[in-house]
């Protein structure tokens, strides 16, 4: 008898040893053995996954400077809050001498604006002119 074959003690003697509905059972039970050991490896990637991101936040947590005591915390100027102050800009005009600039060259540094002569708020005409 061959090794491959698989003899039933229920077996009749008409009927061949290997018929296909058994191969077919034996073809279904290594593929579910394998569907199982799938689940079972997605299972522990999914765990080393939260395990690695719990110890990352923890390390994390870990390197963060403590929150600021009571003493710590800003406070209020002496003179009271500071206030906003709306007042009118002009644009600092370019020089024209035909010299390129480069920001380092124009004064007042990163301010391209100052105080404006007239302090008045602009009205329209109603013509959609100032």
């Amino acid at each position: 008898m061959n090794a491959l074959t698989h003899v039933s003690p229920n077996a009749s003697p008409d009927v061949p040893a290997d018929s296909s509905w058994t191969g077919a059972a034996d073809l279904a039970a290594g593929r579910g053995a394998v569907g199982i050991g799938l689940a079972v490896v997605a299972l522990l990637v999914v765990g080393l996954l939260i395990g690695l991101f719990a110890s990352g936040s923890r390390r994390v947590r870990r390197g963060d400077s403590p929150r600021p005591r009571p003493e710590e915390q800003p406070r209020r100027p002496e003179g009271g809050p500071v206030h906003e102050v709306r007042e009118r800009r002009e644009p600092d005009e370019m020089p024209r001498d035909g010299e390129r600039l480069g920001p380092h060259d124009l004064h007042g540094g990163s301010s391209g604006s100052r105080t404006g002569t007239s302090q008045e708020r602009p009205r329209w005409d109603g013509k959609g002119r100032i």
